[in-house]
C-alpha cells in the first residue's frame, strides 16, 4: 500500500529565549554550523525519508525565514504532491487570531489536510538540531495501528522536571503524560530515565481532523498537542511513543549514538555548535546518504592567506564556511560563518561567527556569538573582561559574549541609465 502522507512544520516560534539572535527573525532560521539554519534540520529529515509534501507554518519575525525558504527550499517538481510552501496565519479562528498553539496552527490551516486527504499527517516542530529517519516512526505507527504517534528520547530522570514525560507500558502504548514533573514516571525497562517527547507527532488522518474541530469549540482549551489534545485521548484512542534511540540514518555507521539538542537558550545553542568540533561528532555532517541541505548559496571557496611569522592564516578545530578569508589572523575550535574577514594578529577562539563579520588586526574574540555583518574594530577584545563585555553587550550566565549584528533583509539592485 502506497500511503500519502503529508507534512506540517511549525516554524511560528518566537524563540525568546534565544535573544538577541532572535531579535529581528524567527527561531528557525537561526544560523547553525557556519551555512544552515535551524529549519533545514527538520526539512532535510523529512526530504530524506522521502516526505515530499511539506507546509511550512510561520508567524513570528518571518521574513529571514521565508527569505531562506525562497532561496533553498523551493520545490518545482513535476508532481503536485512535490511541494514545500510556507503558510502564514490564515486568521480562520472565530476571533480571526494569530495561531494561538500547535493545535490551533493546523486547525486554521484543516483545509489543506481536506484537500490532500492523506492517511497520515506528520507534525514536526523546527526548533531543535537533530537528525531522523522519520520513515522509520511512520513504519512504527503502520505497524503498531496506532491513531497516533509520538516521537519520545529517553532522558536521565533527575531532568524530568524539565521535559513533557510520556508514560508508558512494555509494548510503547501510552498510559499517560506528565508535564515537567520531578517525580514523573520512569521508563519500563530502566528506572534510571524517563521518556521525554520531542514535540513530533504522526497522526492517522481521520482522529487529527475529528479531534481538531472538537478543540477549537473547546473554550477551556489552550489549543495545544501536548497540553490539550493528546492527554485527551488517553483511553479513547491508540497512542504509542517511538523510542528515538531505535532510530537508524541510512550511511551511518552501525551503533551511532543518535542526537537531539534542545537549542532553547543561549548557552545550549552555543554548547550544540561546540559540538560540531570534535573530530567524529555525534551530529554527522557529512553522510552523503543523509545530506543536510540548504540554500544553493554561490560562494567562494574559503580562503587561508599568508604564510609568514607573525603573519599566518589558520583555522584549527573548527568549521570554516566558503567565501571566508583568513587573512593572517588564527581561528582555533570555532564555527566560522559565510563570507567573513579575520584579519592579521587577530585570534577568534571558542566562538560561533555568523556570517560577514569582519575581525579586526590584533582583535581578540574568545567564547562568544557574533550575528551577522559585526564588525570588531582593530584591537578590540571580546570575552576576556566579562565585566565590561557586561557594560557593551549581552553576556549568559555561563559566560559566553553575545553581540547584535546588523540584518539587511533584502538586497536592492541599482541601474545606471
Amino acid at each position: 500500500m502506497q500511503l500519502r502522507v503529508l507534512a506540517f512544520v511549525l516554524a511560528g516560534g518566537k524563540g525568546t529565549r534565544l535573544a538577541p539572535l532572535t531579535k529581528e527573525r524567527a527561531k528557525p532560521a537561526v544560523p547553525f554550523g557556519g551555512r544552515y539554519r535551524i529549519v533545514d534540520f527538520v526539512l532535510s529529515n523529512l526530504v530524506n525519508s522521502g516526505i515530499f509534501s511539506i507546509y511550512v507554518l510561520v508567524q513570528f519575525k518571518s521574513q529571514s525565514l521565508l527569505q531562506h525558504l525562497r532561496e533553498g527550499w523551493e520545490v518545482s517538481g513535476l508532481l503536485k504532491n512535490n511541494f514545500i510552501i510556507p503558510v502564514p496565519a490564515q486568521m480562520r479562528s472565530h476571533h480571526e487570531d494569530w495561531y494561538r498553539g500547535t493545535a490551533d496552527a493546523i486547525h486554521q490551516n484543516i483545509n489543506l489536510i481536506e484537500q490532500a486527504d492523506p492517511h497520515l499527517v506528520v507534525i514536526f516542530g523546527a526548533d531543535h538540531i537533530y537528525r531522523m529517519n522519520i520513515r522509520q516512526m511512520v513504519e512504527y505507527h503502520v505497524e503498531k495501528r496506532a491513531s497516533a504517534t509520538i516521537a519520545a528520547i529517553p532522558v536521565e530522570k533527575e531532568y524530568a522536571s524539565e521535559f513533557g514525560v510520556i508514560e508508558t507500558s512494555g509494548d510503547g502504548s501510552i498510559l499517560g503524560f506528565h508535564e515537567k514533573r520531578a517525580d514523573a514516571p520512569t521508563m519500563p525497562d530502566d528506572p534510571t530515565r524517563v521518556f521525554a517527547s520531542m514535540g513530533n507527532y504522526v497522526f492517522s488522518t481521520d482522529l487529527l481532523v475529528r479531534e481538531l474541530y472538537a478543540d477549537a469549540e473547546n473554550h477551556n482549551s489552550s489549543h495545544d498537542f501536548g497540553k490539550d489534545i493528546l492527554p485527551s485521548l488517553i483511553g479513547r484512542a491508540d497512542m504509542y511513543a517511538y523510542d528515538f534511540q531505535t532510530n537508524r540514518i541510512p550511511g551511518d555507521p552501525i551503533g551511532s549514538p543518535v542526537y537531539w539538542r534542545d537549542v532553547g537558550t543561549l548557552d545550549a545553542y552555543y554548547e550544540a555548535s561546540m559540538d560540531l568540533r570534535a573530530v567524529s561528532p555525534e551530529l554527522n555532517l557529512y553522510n552523503r546518504q543523509w545530506p543536510l541541505r540548504t540554500a544553493g548559496y554561490s560562494d567562494a571557496p574559503a580562503k587561508f592567506v599568508f604564510d609568514h611569522d607573525g603573519r599566518r592564516g589558520t583555522a584549527l578545530d573548527s568549521i570554516v564556511a566558503g567565501g571566508s578569508i583568513i587573512s593572517g589572523g588564527t581561528v582555533r575550535g570555532s564555527i566560522v560563518g559565510r563570507g567573513v574577514r579575520v584579519h592579521t594578529g587577530a585570534t577568534i577562539e571558542d566562538s560561533v561567527l555568523f556570517d560577514n563579520c569582519d575581525i579586526g588586526r590584533h582583535a581578540r574574540v574568545r567564547r562568544a556569538i557574533l550575528d551577522k555583518n559585526v564588525k570588531v574594530p582593530e584591537g578590540t577584545e571580546i570575552g576576556y573582561n566579562l565585566e565590561a563585555d557586561r557594560k557593551k553587550y549581552f553576556v549568559t550566565e555561563t559566560g559566553i559574549v553575545v553581540l547584535e549584528g546588523h540584518h539587511s533583509i533584502v538586497d536592492v539592485a541599482t541601474l545606471q541609465v
